[in-house]
């Protein structure tokens, strides 16, 4: 099957807790439909140039889950859950959307496929749970990276013009923030007020100002 589109998302921020998505493919509204919804071809594409597809698991239903993880470029493992919530088939999916290394912040995005002249357009609307994670997920698409990938890590370093050794990098997600941190040299530690992490003390503070024993 092939299916190109203008190789240029349009996003659009309707709200403070909203992204919208929009990008035109010169293909069927069903074969952009298919792309979307069957594993093996979900794998050829959902990574990008980000690195290799490793699982995609799809369960089309309501109540039906579908996850996705990504072997990155970095060698670390990205993934992402949800649950579909509304299906109309080739026209309308809605489902929910985790990044395992954030599962506190759920969006819910609304996938619409529309078709005219033999192109399709779709619209990807996701519903996020404070402005905060949308900035993120914005500031992670500017930059073409997202955490853990020490990439994004790197970026900021190239843009302070600092050295990774004379940083010490508070972040407060051990899967996201830890584990990038490190693969990219710098020395990390995450805030843990109330103990729950499974980092050594050595890599853990309670408080912000135990920063100052650190440094």
């Amino acid at each position: 099957m092939a299916m190109t589109g203008s190789r240029t998302a349009v996003v659009t921020l309707p709200t403070d807790t909203q992204i919208l998505i929009t990008r035109d493919f010169a293909a069927s509204r069903h074969l952009v439909y298919k792309a979307y919804t069957t594993p093996e071809l979900i794998k050829r594409w959902w990574g990008g140039d980000r690195g290799e597809v490793t699982l995609a698991q799809v369960d089309l239903r309501v109540g039906g889950r579908w996850r996705y993880v990504l072997t990155a470029n970095g060698g670390f493992e990205v993934g992402f859950h949800g649950e579909y919530r509304e299906i109309v088939p080739n026209e309308r999916i809605v489902s929910t959307e985790i990044f395992e290394g954030a599962p506190e912040a759920e969006a819910v995005v609304e996938h619409t496929f529309t078709e005219k002249n033999g192109r399709t357009t779709l619209t990807m609307l996701m519903q996020l749970p404070s402005r905060a994670v949308r900035d993120t997920i914005i500031d992670s698409g500017v930059v073409g990276v997202a955490k853990p990938d020490p990439a994004i890590f790197q970026f900021a370093l190239d843009e302070m013009d600092l050295a990774a050794e004379d940083v010490l990098y508070v972040g407060d997600t051990p899967a996201v923030d830890f584990v990038g941190g490190m693969a990219a040299g710098i020395r990390t530690v995450i805030l843990d007020p109330y103990g729950l992490s499974d980092l050594s003390a050595e890599h853990t503070i309670h408080a912000v100002g135990d920063m100052v024993d650190r440094i």
